[in-house]
């Protein structure tokens, strides 16, 4: 049971519906039908002997009142028992509904008992064994006060009533069973979904910083390179060089410091807000940075409305463009890198990336995972679109993706 679930006063209930194997209400209970039970031993033995019985009680052979005697005492101590093997006390016991007195109270009990805590078939058969002793037993002993059916009838009656108020405890326990695994249930389902939501949350950060770092590393690591093969560049284009790998070396330690504040946040923490997602329109200044670092980029701008494209087909095809481009920068440095976009309400958004096939090795290899494409096609799944990329007849490699967009 989870902590949540546990209640204020455990001792106030039965051990079978806390984490416990006897609760101080268990053994208040057991020691209360104990004394009861020592009583009616008492009281009933001291009544079949009297020369004139106060209660009616049936009456047997001397002998059989001091061995009633015993079993009324070993059977009463026996109920302690009941809560750890009440079907072995219940078979032990079964023997005595045929002649003993002293022991009524027990073996009621111990009906009871199984009847609220075990299989219920067990409990019935129990209760009908000891309907079906009463012909014995009232041979054994003939009540002297009722003619022989009429004790039938009030004892099969009691015997009855009791089933009736052991099968009414069980079923409110059931229920009391039941409630509790639902809320424990739907407690770890809502921990599950926060769990899972979490982990989304943090794969998204991690597929934006992927898009976000590697378009900025590999910018630095162009404007590195270019410095490394022209060591006798004019001052203005070193210091030109220098100042793009500085401002894009502070922006990639922005986004890394933002997205470790995200993921170092607690959950109902107050975090710091993310800056504005880039959108469609955001593109053209993509396209800039690109060409600021020597990329010849051309763009072909076939949208119609692109102010009504919704925000979050217009960010997935900003990321679209921005890993195209990182990826020629990496496998096709000096190539011409041509944008297309196209499209319109209804009729879908199209993301278009396309350059010559390099030919050979770039001079200088920049790194990569690998899973840039696998996160892209990941993104267009989500957004419900199509995406292809590789080689074509032509030499040429593409990198185009459909996006859905709705008509207005």
């Amino acid at each position: 049971m989870t902590s949540a679930a546990v209640p204020d006063h455990p001792w106030l209930l039965p051990g079978s519906l806390v984490p416990a194997r006897r609760t101080p209400r268990d053994w208040f209970v057991d020691g209360a039908l104990f004394v009861a039970s020592l009583l009616w031993v008492l009281i009933t033995h001291g009544d079949v002997t009297s020369a004139s019985p106060e209660f009616g009680l049936n009456a047997g052979p001397a002998w059989l009142e001091e061995v009633d005697l015993l079993i009324g005492l070993w059977i009463s101590g026996a109920l302690w028992l009941r809560r750890r093997w009440p079907v072995g006390l219940a078979l032990a016991t079964a023997p005595l509904v045929f002649f003993s007195v002293t022991s009524g109270v027990a073996l009621l009990v111990i009906t009871f008992t199984v009847l609220v805590h075990r299989p219920l078939p067990v409990g019935l058969a129990l209760s009908a064994w000891n309907v079906l002793s009463l012909p014995i037993y009232l041979a054994v002993r003939p009540d002297p006060t009722m003619p022989f059916w009429g004790s039938v009838i009030w004892t099969a009656l009691f015997i009855g009533a009791m089933v009736a108020w052991a099968l009414f405890v069980r079923a409110r326990r059931q229920l009391v069973l039941s409630l509790r695994d639902r809320a424990e249930r739907a407690e770890a389902e809502q921990q599950l979904r926060l769990d899972q939501a979490r982990q989304l949350e943090r794969g998204r950060i991690a597929r934006e910083m992927h898009d976000v770092l590697a378009h900025r590393i590999s910018l630095l690591s162009l404007h590195a390179g270019a410095l490394e093969f022209r060591p006798d560049a004019p001052p203005e284009e070193v210091a030109r060089a220098a100042g793009v790998i500085r401002a894009s070396a502070h922006a990639a330690l922005q986004d890394l410091r933002e997205v470790i504040g995200v993921l170092r946040a607690e959950v109902g923490s107050e975090a710091t807000p993310e800056r504005p997602q880039p959108t469609l329109a955001d593109v053209p200044a993509l396209v800039a940075e690109s060409r600021d670092a020597g990329v010849r980029v051309g763009v072909v701008d076939e949208v119609t409305e692109p102010q009504a494209v919704p925000a979050a087909i217009g960010r997935s095809a900003y990321r679209i463009v921005q890993e195209g481009l990182t990826n020629a920068r990496k496998h096709a440095p000096g190539a011409v890198v041509t944008v297309r976009l196209a499209g319109g309400p209804g009729d879908g958004l199209v993301v278009e990336i396309s350059n010559p096939w390099p030919v050979g090795s770039p001079a200088t290899a920049i790194p990569g995972a690998g899973t840039g494409l696998v996160g892209i096609a990941e993104r267009v799944t989500l957004a419900g679109g199509r995406l292809e990329h590789g080689r074509d007849a032509d030499g040429t490699f593409r990198l185009t993706a459909w996006l859905p967009w709705a008509a207005q």
